[in-house]
Parts: C-alpha cells; structure tokens; sequence
C-alpha cells in the first residue's frame, strides 16, 4: 500500500503542529485559571493567629478588637474547646446554632481533617484548649490540609468542557482547512466500516487514494460473511464462560457474606458499625442472588439448560410456591390471596416443575420489591380448552401503558431506577419470559383489575 506512508507523514506533520499550539493554549489557559483562583489567604494561618490572640482574663476569655473585624470581614465564626472538660467554654457571636458544645476525642479529630455539620474547619493552638475555625459551607473544598477556593472546584467541570470543546473545534477547523478533499475521500471508507459492523456485505469501488483500502475492505466483508456462522456457534462458549464466573465468584462471595454477618452480631462493635455490616450482607445476598439469575438466564438463552418435562398439576406447584413464600415470614403488608375457584381442584401442563416454580416466586417477588408500601398479591389458576393460565396480579402501584408496552416487546427487561442504594435489575422477568418460551408458552403483561400490576403465564397442556 504505497498511499498509506504518504498518508502517515501527512498526519504526522498536520498532528504535530496541531498538538504544540493546543499545548500552548492549554497551559495558558490553565495558567490564567490558576492565578485567578489561587488565593493568598490561609486559613491554617488564620486559625493560628486566632489561638495566639485569644487570652484568658478575670473576666473570661478575651480576643482583640482586629482579630474579630478580621473574622467579620471573611465570614468566618469560631470557639474554643476546652483541653479538660471538651467542652465549648468560648465563641464568637455568629457560631452556627446547630453546632454542639460538647466534642469528644473522635469528633475532635474529624473536625481537625474535614467538617463540622458540612462547614470547613480549621485548628489552632490556644491557651488551655483548642481554638477551630469554621468557614461558611461553600467557603473551602477541604481535604487534607490543602484548602481550594470552592468555586475553582465548582466551575472544574464547565471550565474541562470548555477546553474539550475548544480543542475539538481547533482540531476540526485545522482537518477542515488543510485535508477536506481528503476528508471526501475518507467518507466512503467510513460508510464501508459503519457496514460491516452492522454485518451487511460491503463492495466499495476500487479507485483514488484509498483504492488499496477499498480493496482490503471488500476481502474483509467477504470473510465476516464467511464467519457468521461460525461466530454463532462461539456464543456456547460465551455462555460456558459465564457460568465459569458465576461458579468462581460464589466462593468469595460467600467468605464476604459469612465475614459480614459475624460482624453484624458481634457484641463489639458499635450500632452504626452493625448497621454497615447488615448492609453489606443484604447487598451481598442480592449480589448472589444477580449471579445466579445471570447464569440461569445465560443457560436459558443458549439452550444450555436442560427442561425435565412432565405431566404436573399446575394448581399443586403454584400452591406449594405459596406455602413456600408464607414459610419465609414474609412481610405482613405483602399478604398473599388464593383466587383460583373451588371447583377446579387440577389443571394438568406439560412443565418442568422446578423451573415453573422459579417463574412463579420470581412474579410474586417482583410485586415485592416495586411495592415498598406494600400490596395485595392475588394468585390464580384458570383453565381453558386447550391452556393452563396463571395470574400472579397486586394492587400495588402498578406501570404506565408506556412501560407495559416496553416490557410486552422489549427482548429484555434491564430497568435501573436513580436510586443507587435500591437499584433493580430486570433478570426476573427476563427469566420468567425465557421459562415460558421454553415451555412454549407465552406471557402476558397488563394492567391489573385490582389497580396494580398483572402477569399472565399462558403454558399449553
């Protein structure tokens, strides 16, 4: 390919000058920035001379008339704590009312390195005690003992999109002005790429400054045409690899649950440090629980697990998946009715009982988890000529039409919502709907009669 070193040597020199003056751009802006935001004002310093001015008379504890202008002046309160009692024994006026009058050695220390109640502070020796310095909240971006004024902080995230978004427009205007016939040129070539990676079959014509290229192309559009099938068969191995990483991941997974849970029991550690520990194995437990959800959706898409068909009475599993749900003192504000009429006592399918189970605690499961006021959970069987219908509905807060429609059509149900701590994933229902296929059945996603959400299984006999 003779074109491509000219090509090289082309960019390279267009590249290099272009870097250099973006590089002086950079630092002098950055330059400017810096000297604009960086203050001369220390208030380690500040705090320092506060301590040293502040005296102990007859009549209590007294600090200069130009100490106390220069406090006013930048907005800043302060008090002492007192070495032996740790207790508040002097302030200035303006002290926050919510801050406490009484420290402890821990709170001492934290409000030595950081915040008081969101207030940067700082310290300083004084007579008999320890003289801190509170600044208002937006005042100092603290960490260390480094302090930044908090709106160098603030205006970071602007100021780096104003210098990506200039860079951006530098470097397009410099393509533009000295390569837009090339850029022409390169446009097929794009197009070409943009195909194959939709895997449709490329023929570019052969000719110009990318003639070799074009050519390279075509022969690689053959060949992943060639490959399809072959790449089809690699999803296998894709989903034996998943399984492999589920499998090695439960070993630790299980060390870190057992760990947490002695100490969330342990006697010596304090409540709040009990409560983290609680955390940590509640979301190791929904950790485990996503694993495994992940590797059975993996088998079930890949056909990789084995269906153990037979002739099941419908109402016995549903029924026996309640008793299941009751026996693991589920919450009282998540009862649990049975709607199937007295009269029919069977509805036989031909169904894998386990994985039918599964399908089933996972929908009552989900009313569950998106009802944190709690519902009615109805369940029901009802036979038709030739199906076995089993709805699992609520009178919780139910789904848009909009969300309905999504989950009725979407291949896949992945649903986050902004709540970090409480993020949900859609695994569930993505394996109730792959068990349903497997028993070439169908499922239903409404609106539910009693004002919630409804599912409807529809398994053939």
């Amino acid at each position: 390919m003779k074109s491509i070193p000219k090509l090289i040597r082309r960019f390279v020199g267009i590249m290099s000058l272009s870097t250099i003056l973006l590089i002086t751009l950079n630092i002098a802006f950055f330059a400017v920035v810096f000297v604009r935001n960086t203050s001369t004002f220390s208030p380690w310093d500040m705090a320092e001379h506060t301590g040293a001015a502040l005296q102990l008379t007859d009549s209590g504890y007294f600090v200069s008339d130009d100490v106390t202008a220069r406090l006013k002046e930048e907005n800043a309160w302060a008090f002492l704590i007192d070495n032996d009692t740790r207790q508040v024994v002097w302030q200035t006026d303006n002290l926050p009312g919510n801050l406490p009058m009484q420290y402890s050695l821990p709170d001492i220390a934290e409000l030595t390195r950081g915040y008081i109640d969101g207030y940067p502070t700082f310290t300083g020796e004084a007579q008999n005690g320890l003289l801190v310095l509170g600044f208002p909240k937006d005042r100092f971006w603290k960490h260390t003992r480094a302090s930044w004024d908090y709106s160098f902080i603030a205006d970071l995230p602007q100021n780096t999109i104003l210098i990506l978004a200039v860079n951006m427009v530098l470097i397009f205007l410099i393509y533009v002005a000295v390569d837009s016939k090339l850029l022409r040129s390169i446009r097929p070539i794009i197009n070409g790429i943009q195909s194959l990676s939709d895997g449709s079959p490329v023929h570019m014509k052969e000719k110009g400054v990318f003639s070799e290229l074009a050519e390279k192309i075509n022969k690689t559009s053959e060949i992943l045409q060639m490959q399809a099938e072959l790449l089809r068969k690699k999803e296998t191995a894709r989903a034996n690899w998943i399984a492999g990483v589920s499998h090695d991941i439960r070993t630790p997974l299980s060390m870190i649950m057992g760990y947490a849970g002695q100490l969330e029991n342990s006697k010596n550690l304090s409540e709040m440090e009990r409560k983290k520990a609680a955390v940590m194995v509640k979301q190791s437990s929904r950790m485990k629980d996503l694993i495994n959800d992940l590797n059975l959706a993996s088998r079930l898409e890949y056909d990789m697990q084995p269906l153990i068909m037979k002739q099941e009475n419908a109402i016995s599993i549903i029924r026996q998946v309640i008793v299941d749900f009751m026996n693991t003192n589920i919450d009282d504000k998540f009862p649990i009715a049975w709607k199937t009429a007295d009269t029919l006592s069977a509805c036989y399918i031909n169904a894998d009982k386990d994985l039918l189970k599964r399908a089933v605690s996972n929908l009552i499961q989900n009313s569950i988890n998106h009802n944190e006021k709690g519902c009615v959970i109805y369940v029901s069987v009802v036979e038709d000529n030739n199906t076995c219908r089993i709805f699992v509905e609520d009178n919780g807060i139910g789904a848009s039409d909009e969300q309905i429609d999504r989950l009725n059509n979407t291949p896949h149900y992945m649903i986050c919502d902004t709540n970090t701590t409480q993020q949900r994933h859609g695994l569930g229902l993505l394996i109730v709907k792959q068990i349903i296929k497997g028993h070439k059945g169908e499922i239903l996603i409404d609106h539910s009669e009693y004002g919630g959400f409804k599912v409807v299984l529809i398994i053939p006999k």
